[in-house]
């Protein structure tokens, strides 16, 4: 029951009912996301269920007064608030397990069970092939010690630092890509990413008010259309006018400075020298034209000095300056030459249809008749479905220095055009949102602006190629069901709550979708941190919405999401050949611990190797795959489903059959050695060749399906290296003598380390031959 008094620059501090409005203006952005202020008025609505942006006899606490003055009644403080609800929304959302971190719980479940049951079957199998003369103890010690080392080679020890260093990895390349990672899992999620959720304004368009046309009396022009190279109005040339104006285009250089001179914004020099304009976005778009098409506001101000203005009013919806006509009166037949001041009026057009009588076409004054006023109409209903934002422009000679009557200014005027402008979309969105669909990845456009403008921008980024389209008001009235099964045909999402946008991600996460959500203000941090990925803006976003994410954008584009996803999908695929390559070299030494015993021969690996293997041989390698560049095609692939294994598209089977090649080939290395002297080198020539067979593995798997022939040797440097470290790491192991004694080695002749090296090489030749029979098939 409070009253509180607002005016120019004060924060609202709570919710209230307006009671009184003069002119106020109230920028909402922190509720709706939109930064355009909101005219404010004091009547009754008579609409129920309004959404926060329509409720415009209403005041939000944390919204900014940019204009007028009012009072207001609190209806409601604190956590009452909308702000208080978006604060308790944020803390009822619960995070859930991204879908690596499902995929490893899964993995380490299944190696776990796969290490008992190795375990229990060394232990059963070799009661059945002991020697019988063996005592009982010393044969359970045996097998005991067997299966712990078996065990041990299932378990990929390095997996959780080389996953957690990939993903550090990733984090660094994506932030030369402009995308900030907060949250290191999130770097593998945007990789697994359905449905792309963006806010409009600033992501994807530029966040800045633009003209794109002129008309003058229902004739349409495209602003880039009447500009020259150099970016000025084409003229000709006619001494007897005014030398800004030409012939054909004096209407249009006209509508253009009349809207510069009716004018508050300012344009600033930064200091790269860009120009950008201070003030309302609406008439920064008008003073920025004018710049543009030649025509300097400050020039135009020193010799068209304002002398008077009626403001701006929600009643009137126009507003008005007077200048003082300041030209060469004989160079000039425009319509105020023998007039000392002109007024500039500019507003809604159908408010500013209600005060002329005439229209400036060309060089004539054109009664203002019915066909007339038709054709005007028509083009702002045309603009405005387009999603264009449409001001009227018109003007009138005046001869008495009396400017305090509002109503004999306005009056008798000469319309002169309209002028449309928007918030044009970013260049490279478009090609943005046609990768993200190559790739399956679905885009939807979630905006508090209003319906028509948000449909427009959709269709022309190609979010959207049907005029299908949800408000907040529609959302409010449906139901769970529906909106689950709307979510799935419906990319445009207009007038939204924070509330809806939370439902809206909510819905498509219950569908099996991976979610990723932009936003910038407060209104966005609940559906930030329900959505898998959250992702706030860089620029414009707040410390709230910042916080509530797991990426931030540095340059606030949407582009720059799909390049997240391109890299997030890497990183999932070099995680996948990382566990491929460890995986298979595990399943490698369980076949030569397997099956020696039933060959007769004693443990062909002892547990130092195996845990030297693991950790070094998988190691070294593993980290360089982490750097591999992306696959040919990434994004031509659809997404890894959520619950998809992380075995599937055929990585569990090539991982068996290369473990069964590597083992197969190392061990009958082996028994040819041991074969030939029970006591000579055999076990060391099985460990070296598991090595170098792992190295030649690792060489191959480095893409899934191009031979490293095809994507450069030399094109990973660090995998080079790995592979020479780890082949003079086992060199030293073999010759130098405590580390002999430590890991059971021996030194080898030149010819044994070269027929490890031969037999080794087979694994790489097939894995090669493999992924050639697979493109002969056309496998991606």
């Amino acid at each position: 029951g409070d009253i509180v008094f607002l005016e120019a620059g004060n924060l609202v501090p709570a919710d209230g009912r307006l009671v009184e409005s003069v002119n106020l203006k109230v920028e909402e952005a922190a509720l709706t996301g939109e930064s355009e202020p909101v005219d404010k008025k004091v009547d009754r609505l008579t609409q129920r269920d309004l959404t926060l942006g329509d409720r415009l006899n209403m005041v939000f606490m944390g919204t900014v007064v940019t204009y007028g003055r009012g009072t207001a009644v609190i209806t409601e403080t604190g956590m009452k608030t909308e702000l208080g609800n978006i604060a308790e929304l944020i803390q009822s959302v619960e995070q859930g397990q991204t879908p690596l971190q499902r995929r490893l719980e899964e993995l380490g479940k299944q190696l776990a069970w796969a290490a008992l049951g190795i375990i229990l079957i060394v232990i059963v199998l070799g009661f059945f092939i002991r020697d019988p003369n063996t005592p009982i103890m010393d044969t359970i010690e045996l097998l005991l010690l067997t299966g712990i080392s078996m065990a041990v080679a299932a378990i990929p020890e390095g997996l959780a630092a080389v996953v957690t260093i990939t993903l550090a990895l990733g984090s660094q390349r994506m932030l030369k890509r402009n995308a900030l990672i907060r949250k290191l899992p999130a770097v593998e999620t945007l990789g697994s990413v359905t449905v792309i959720c963006s806010d409009k304004t600033g992501t994807l368009t530029e966040n800045r008010m633009t003209v794109t046309v002129l008309d003058i009396a229902g004739d349409s022009q495209r602003i880039e259309a009447i500009m020259d190279e150099k970016g000025t109005i084409i003229e000709h040339d006619a001494p007897e006018l005014d030398p800004q104006f030409a012939p054909e285009d004096r209407a249009l250089s006209l509508l253009v400075k009349a809207g510069a001179l009716c004018n508050d914004a300012v344009l600033e020099t930064g200091p790269r020298g860009t120009e950008r304009a201070i003030g309302d976005p609406t008439e920064g778009a008008l003073v920025m034209a004018a710049a543009k098409l030649g025509f300097d506001k400050g020039d135009l101000d020193s010799r068209w000095p304002r002398v008077g203005e009626i403001p701006f009013t929600s009643e009137r919806k126009r507003m008005t300056t007077i200048h003082r006509v300041d030209i060469d009166r004989d160079k000039t037949t425009a319509p105020w030459r023998d007039a000392p001041y002109v007024a500039f009026s500019k507003g809604a057009v159908d408010s500013l249809l209600d005060v002329t009588n005439h229209v400036w076409v060309g060089d004539d004054l054109v009664p203002l008749d019915a066909e007339m006023r038709e054709r005007i109409e028509q083009a702002n209903a045309t603009l405005a479905q387009q999603g264009q934002r449409v001001l009227g422009v018109a003007f009138r000679a005046l001869y008495s220095p009396d400017f305090t009557d509002e109503t004999a200014v306005e009056t008798d005027e000469v319309f002169v055009g309209l002028v449309a402008m928007i918030d044009p979309p970013r260049v490279e969105v478009k090609d943005a949102v046609a990768r993200a669909q190559t790739a399956g990845i679905r885009s939807m456009m979630i905006t508090g602006d209003h319906p028509l403008t948000a449909q427009h921008i959709a269709k022309d980024l190609l979010i959207t190629d049907n005029d299908k389209n949800l408000t907040g008001y529609e959302l409010a009235k449906m139901s769970v069901a529906d909106l689950k099964q709307d979510v799935e045909t419906v990319s445009v999402y207009a007038r939204v709550s924070p509330e809806h946008k939370l439902n809206i991600v909510t819905a498509l996460q219950e569908k099996g979708h991976i979610v990723a959500m932009t936003g910038d203000g407060v209104n966005d941090a609940p559906a930030l941190k329900k959505a898998e990925i959250g992702v706030a803006m860089g620029i414009t976003g707040t410390d709230v919405s910042k916080e509530a994410a797991d990426m931030v954008l540095l340059d606030d584009n949407f582009a720059t999401i799909v390049a997240a996803v391109e890299e997030g999908r890497t990183i999932f695929d070099n995680i996948r050949k990382f566990i491929k390559y460890t995986l298979s070299s595990n399943t490698g030494e369980l076949i030569v611990m397997l099956l020696s015993p039933f060959l007769g021969m004693p443990l062909a690996l002892v547990p130092l190797q195996i845990l030297w293997i693991n950790l070094v041989t998988d190691g070294l390698p593993g980290l360089a795959l982490a750097v591999e560049e992306s696959e040919r095609g990434i994004m031509k692939r659809p997404p890894f489903h959520p619950k998809e294994s992380i075995f599937s598209r055929g990585m569990g089977k090539r991982i068996l059959w290369i473990g069964f090649l590597m083992g197969i080939v190392s061990l009958g290395v082996g028994y040819i050695y041991w074969l030939r002297d029970p006591n000579g080198p055999w076990q060391t020539m099985v460990f070296t060749t598991l090595t170098l067979a792992q190295m030649g593995n690792a060489l191959a798997i480095r893409s899934n399906i191009d031979s490293i022939f095809y994507i450069g040797l030399f094109s990973n440097k660090l995998m080079l290296a790995a592979v020479l470290i780890t082949f003079v790491l086992q060199l030293a192991l073999i010759y130098i003598p405590f580390l002999q004694n430590f890991f059971s080695t021996e030194a080898l002749m030149l010819q044994d380390l070269l027929l490890a090296l031969i037999a080794s090489s087979v694994v790489f030749v097939v894995v090669e031959i493999e992924k050639w029979v697979r493109r002969q098939r056309g496998e991606n």
